[in-house]
C-alpha cells in the first residue's frame, strides 16, 4: 500500500542489514587501500609491457625498448596513480563493483593517456630542436600510449569483475535446501532483486525464472535466468516447476495489480513476498533485497493521501487538543498524526486504563517535545468532563470516542445510547461553554440510512452538533468514513486468527460488501476536513470501491499458504485448505453500505477525497424533546420502545426486534 506516513522513524544505527566482513581478515582490511593501490601499479606495470610487446609484433628477444622500459615505467606510474586517485579508484569495494566503477576507469586511463601524450610531444620536440634530429626510440610512441590505455581498461576491469564473480559464484554457501523462487516483473527492480541475491553470502533461493506481461520480454535471459511468461501463466509455471515463494518486485504497482497477481494464484499454497516502494528504495530507508511478506494492507490500500500540511499545521500547532477515545484504533492514531504538527498540549481521554496507559507511553517516547496528559473520564459523566474542560480549556476536540460493534450494541441498545448520544452531548455541551474553537465528531457510514441502533445513535448524535452548531461560538463539524483496517474487532485480524486455528473463516453473506481504508489515511483526512469546516458541515470521506468480505477472506487465505474451500459438496477438508463458512447477516447488518461523495445531496469541496452532505436539519425543540425522551427510554434497556422512538427521530431507520449472540466479523 502507498500512503503518506510522517509517523515513520528509521533505526539510524542499524539503517540496513549490516553484512559482516568476518569473511576477510583482519590485516587485510586494514591494509585494503594500500593493497588496492599495489594492484592498480601492477596492472599499470603489465599494461606498459604488452602495448610494447602489441607494437613490436609480441617480439620476446631483447629490444631496443626493455633498456627505456623502467624509466618509462616510473614516469607512467607517476601519471597514473595520481590520475586514478583524483578519480577515486581506491576507494571501490570491488565485490560489488557496477557501471560507475568501469566508466571510473575509462575516464581516469583517458585523462591519463592525454597527459602522458602531451607531456612527450612537448619534451619530445624541445629536445629534437636542440639537437637538431628527429624524435628516438628513448620517446614512447603514440602506437605504444593508446595501446597502454586500452591494456589498463582491459585489466582494472578484469579485476574487478574476477573479484566480484569470485563471491557471487564461490563464495555462496548454501543455507541447507534453497527454496524455489520466482520474480514477477522483469523489470529494473526484478533484475537489481536477482542481482542482490547473487551477492549474499548464503544462498537461501533458487531463482527459477521471472514472470512479466510484457511479451517482448518472454524467452529472454536476465542474468541466466529466463523470462518463462506473463501473470496469467503463473498457476501452471508454479505447478510445473514446484515453486515455493514468489516475489512482486514491482515496486510501483498498484493495489489492483498486486490483488490480479494474488487472485491468480488462489488454490496454490505458495508465500507471497513484495519489495519495498520505489519512495522508500529512493530515499535510502531501504534496499530492493529488503523484501517482506504481502499484507492484505498492500491489496486495499489506495493511492497517497495529498494533504494541505500548512493548513493542519495553523489548525493545531501550538494549541490546547483533547482528544476523546485516544485508547482506541481511531484516537490513538489521531494523537499520533496530531503530535507531528507540535500542539502545546495534547490531552488524552479514555476510559479503559490499559490502552490510555500504552498510547501515553508510545507518544512520549516518539514525541518527547509534546507535552502530553493522560486522562481517564467517562464520557457520559457531565461534571467530571466539565471539570476538565474548565481546568485545560482545549481550543480544539476531536471526538473519537464512540461504541462502534454492531452486533454487540443491537444486544446492549441501552448502552449504545448512553456512549453515543449522551457522551457527545456532555462532550459538546462542555465544549460550547467553554468556547472551544473547533469540535469534531469522528462518524461512521452507518450513520447513513441506518438499520443498527450504532448507526442510528451516531446519526442522532450528528444532528445534535449540527444543530448546536447554530448557536454556538465553535464551529462543530462531523466526518463520516467507513471501516477501517487493522482496527480493534475488525474483520481481518479475526479472519487472521482463524486462519491461524486453522479455520473455518465466517463469513456472514457470499454478497456482503464493505468499504475500508487504512487508519492513517482516514486521520489525516478527518484532519484535513477540520481545517475546512466552518461549522455544521457534515464531510464524507471517499472510501473507494466497496470490497466483497468474502474475496477478503479468499485473498487472506491465499496469503497465509493455504487454499480457501466454498464447495460443501465436499465435506473433506485437506490439510492444506481453509473452509469458508456463510453463517448469514446478524442484526443490524447491512449486506453494502451506502456511503458516497457524489450525487445531489453532495456538495464537493477542494479536496477530491472530502465532499459534504447537504441535508436539511430537524427542528431543535423536537430534536431535543426526542433525544431527551429516548435517553429516558434507554435506562430500562427496553430493546422494541428504543427502535420505535428513533424511528420517529430518524424516520429512514429501519430497526429489528430481534437479536443474536453470535460475535461480529465486519
Amino acid at each position: 500500500m502507498i500512503e503518506i506516513d510522517i509517523n515513520h522513524r528509521p533505526n539510524k544505527k542499524n539503517k540496513y542489514p549490516v553484512e559482516s566482513p568476518a569473511s576477510l581478515p583482519a590485516w587485510l582490511l586494514r591494509y585494503r587501500r594500500p593493497l588496492i593501490m599495489l594492484a592498480h601499479i601492477t596492472a599499470f606495470a603489465s599494461s606498459l609491457m604488452l602495448s610494447f610487446l602489441v607494437i613490436h609484433n609480441m617480439n620476446f628477444e631483447k629490444p631496443g625498448w626493455v633498456d627505456i622500459y623502467p624509466t618509462l615505467l616510473l614516469f607512467f606510474l607517476i601519471v597514473k596513480l595520481s590520475v586514478f586517485g583524483f578519480f577515486k579508484q581506491y576507494r571501490g569495494w570491488w565485490r560489488y563493483v557496477g557501471i560507475s566503477d568501469l566508466r571510473g576507469i575509462l575516464w581516469a586511463s583517458f585523462v591519463s593517456t592525454l597527459i602522458i601524450v602531451f607531456v612527450w610531444f612537448v619534451t619530445a620536440n624541445i629536445e629534437a630542436v636542440r639537437a637538431n634530429i628527429p624524435p628516438d626510440l628513448h620517446r614512447p610512441a603514440e602506437g605504444v600510449c593508446i595501446a597502454d590505455m586500452f591494456a589498463t581498461i582491459v585489466l582494472l576491469s578484469g579485476l574487478r569483475i574476477i573479484i566480484r564473480l569470485y563471491y557471487e559464484e564461490f563464495r555462496t554457501s548454501e543455507a541447507g535446501r534453497m527454496k524455489r523462487f520466482v520474480i514477477v516483473g522483469a523489470g529494473n527492480a526484478g533484475e537489481a532483486l536477482l542481482r542482490e541475491m547473487h551477492r549474499m553470502t548464503v544462498a537461501e533461493y533458487e531463482v527459477v525464472g521471472f514472470i512479466d506481461d510484457d511479451p517482448a520480454k518472454k524467452g529472454t535471459n536476465i542474468h541466466g535466468i529466463p523470462v518463462l511468461g506473463d501473470v496469467e501463466q503463473l498457476p501452471q509455471v508454479c505447478q510445473e516447476r514446484n515453486i515455493e515463494e514468489i516475489a512482486i518486485a514491482i515496486p510501483s504497482a498498484s493495489h489492483q495489480q498486486l490483488r490480479r497477481v494474488i487472485q491468480v494464484c488462489e488454490g496454490t499454497k505458495i508465500r507471497f513476498r513484495t519489495v519495498p516502494s520505489i519512495t522508500d528504495i529512493a530515499s535510502g530507508k531501504f534496499r530492493v533485497s529488503q523484501i517482506r511478506d504481502v499484507d492484505i494492507n498492500d491489496l486495499l490500500g489506495r493511492e497517497a493521501v495529498q494533504l494541505d500540511l500548512d493548513l493542519i499545521e495553523n489548525f493545531a500547532r501550538d494549541k490546547i487538543i483533547l482528544v476523546t477515545g485516544a485508547g482506541g484504533s481511531i484516537g490513538s492514531e489521531m494523537c499520533r498524526q496530531l503530535c507531528n504538527f507540535n500542539p502545546k498540549l495534547l490531552l488524552l481521554v479514555e476510559q479503559a486504563e490499559n490502552p490510555l496507559f500504552y498510547i501515553e507511553r508510545e507518544l512520549c517516547t516518539q514525541f518527547p517535545a509534546v507535552s502530553i496528559k493522560a486522562i481517564i473520564c467517562d464520557i457520559t459523566d457531565r461534571g467530571r468532563v466539565c471539570e476538565i474542560f474548565e481546568n485545560y480549556k482545549p481550543q480544539v476536540v476531536i471526538h473519537a470516542a464512540a461504541h462502534k460493534h454492531v452486533p454487540l450494541m443491537e444486544l446492549n441498545a441501552g448502552e449504545a445510547i448512553k456512549n453515543n448520544i449522551i457522551g457527545t452531548q456532555t462532550v459538546a455541551d462542555a465544549a460550547d461553554n467553554n468556547k472551544t474553537t473547533n469540535f469534531v465528531m469522528i462518524s461512521t457510514d452507518k450513520a447513513v440510512n441506518p438499520t443498527s441502533i450504532m448507526g442510528s445513535s451516531k446519526r442522532i448524535a450528528e444532528m445534535y452538533i449540527q444543530d448546536l452548531n447554530r448557536t454556538s461560538k465553535t464551529h462543530f463539524v462531523t466526518v463520516r468514513f467507513g471501516n477501517v483496517l487493522g482496527s480493534d474487532g475488525s474483520v481481518v485480524p479475526i479472519f487472521k486468527k482463524q486462519i491461524a486455528r486453522g479455520g473455518p473463516v465466517t463469513v456472514t453473506h457470499p454478497e456482503m460488501k464493505r468499504y475500508f481504508m487504512t487508519i492513517p489515511e482516514a486521520s489525516q483526512l478527518v484532519l484535513q476536513a477540520a481545517t475546512m469546516g466552518k461549522g455544521g458541515e457534515i464531510f464524507v470521506l471517499d472510501m473507494g470501491e466497496p470490497v466483497k468480505i468474502v474475496d477478503l477472506a479468499r485473498e487472506l487465505i491465499t496469503l497465509s499458504g493455504f487454499k480457501p474451500k466454498e464447495d460443501i459438496a465436499e465435506p473433506d477438508i485437506a490439510e492444506d485448505e481453509i473452509e469458508i463458512v456463510f453463517t448469514g447477516p446478524r442484526p443490524g447488518e447491512k449486506l453494502f453500505e451506502e456511503l458516497r461523495i457524489e450525487g445531489e445531496d453532495m456538495q464537493r469541496t477542494r479536496h477530491p477525497k472530502i465532499s459534504i452532505w447537504n441535508n436539511i436539519p430537524m427542528d431543535r425543540y423536537r430534536l431535543w424533546a426526542g433525544i431527551n425522551e429516548l435517553i429516558n427510554i434507554a435506562k430500562a434497556q427496553n430493546h422494541s420502545q428504543i427502535i420505535e422512538k428513533i424511528k420517529e427521530l430518524i424516520p429512514e431507520y429501519i430497526g429489528r426486534t430481534t437479536t443474536s449472540t453470535e460475535p461480529a466479523n465486519t
